[in-house]
């Protein structure tokens, strides 16, 4: 089995505007590229990952993935996510994954963990592997295996989304919760999480 992880990435210098509160501007892009750098730590240490992809339209973004020598697609000025991850998966499929596993780059607390285990889950043919939000909303990680045996639809939602179109396409559905994969950073209280978390990192939960 071989596993290429997709990390997609926003501009930098328009993250995490709903922390404009909490954060200044200068702050909210430091922050930003220090969540991704931890993703692109975590993923190139994992041995089951056999590469990365990288997709964005920020130059920056694109030039420190070229910095840890992950491959690139340029995702284009509109807000195109789902069709970018789509040609980011045609890519990896032909180079010879047999799974792809999409990991947003606003994910801070991500552990080596998380992904070690996603990966196990998604293990089999016709898999596919969640792990949603502390909302149960978003998808904060998907694995399918194989690539392309779902369409990607990552937005509001998205966590059912996945789950309904996985069973469309009669693949068997795995959840996998953690308190680590779960926290991505929307507001002033969801930072608050995260500074109190990082000082102590929970145990996963796994289904």
């Amino acid at each position: 089995m071989t596993i290429w992880a997709i990390v997609p990435v926003k501009p930098f210098n328009r993250a995490k505007s709903r922390l404009e509160k909490a954060l200044d501007p200068a702050q909210r892009e430091a922050f930003a590229i220090k969540t991704f750098k931890h993703s692109l730590d975590v993923l190139t240490s994992v041995r089951q990952v056999g590469g990365v992809m990288v997709v964005s339209r920020d130059p920056k973004a694109l030039a420190i993935a070229r910095d840890y020598k992950a491959h690139t697609i340029h995702e284009g000025e509109a807000t195109d996510l789902n069709p970018a991850l789509l040609r980011a998966s045609q890519f990896v499929g032909s180079q010879g994954a047999t799974g792809v596993l999409v990991l947003p780059a606003d994910v801070p607390l991500v552990t080596t963990e998380d992904i070690e285990q996603i990966v196990h889950l998604g293990r089999f043919s016709l898999t596919v592997v969640l792990a949603p939000d502390h909302n149960e909303n978003g998808t904060n990680a998907l694995l399918v295996n194989p690539p392309g045996i779902i369409p990607f639809s990552f937005g509001l939602g998205s966590m059912q989304r996945h789950i309904n179109l996985a069973q469309e396409a009669g693949a068997a559905v795995k959840i996998y919760r953690s308190e680590s994969i779960a926290l991505d950073i929307d507001t002033p209280e969801d930072l608050e999480k995260y500074q109190k978390q990082s000082e102590q990192p929970a145990e996963p939960l796994k289904e």
